[in-house]
């Protein structure tokens, strides 16, 4: 499997809000109500923020949204397709993520999750967020 990632540019809006929405859809019940990451402007967020793109054998599997701020790099968004979860895509995009930190000169890194989101705060705690 080939597997990349590139900086996604204004032409992948619809392309991040699609793999957003389907992403965290499985969230909904569990809340309630549709997550933020869900329901965000992406075209104000990609003028803002940075986003890069997973794809796996050619087909955009997930992405990792990153604020760069004065003295950190926060991870506003880690999602990954339900068909593509499991393969260490999110493994990736986080790692991808550590070394964007790195070459900004950061040396800290931060995200949150929803509380509700026992598997997401599980796979942080293994990777050794806190």
């Amino acid at each position: 499997m080939v597997v990349y990632i590139r900086q996604a540019n204004t032409a992948d809006t619809e392309l991040i809000r699609a793999l957003t929405r389907e992403a965290y859809a499985k969230w909904v019940p569990v809340i309630g109500r549709e997550p933020l990451p869900m329901t965000a402007d992406y075209d104000k967020a990609l003028q803002e923020h940075r986003f890069d793109l997973l794809y796996a054998d050619g087909v955009l599997s997930g992405l990792i949204e990153m604020i760069v701020l004065s003295d950190h790099l926060l991870i506003e968004n880690v999602a990954v397709l339900p068909a593509f979860q499991g393969r260490g895509f999110g493994r990736r995009l986080l790692a991808h993520a550590e070394a964007v930190a790195a070459v900004l000169g950061f040396a800290e890194i931060r995200l949150y999750t929803n509380a509700a989101f026992t598997e997401n705060l599980s796979f942080y705690d293994r990777l050794g967020y806190v």
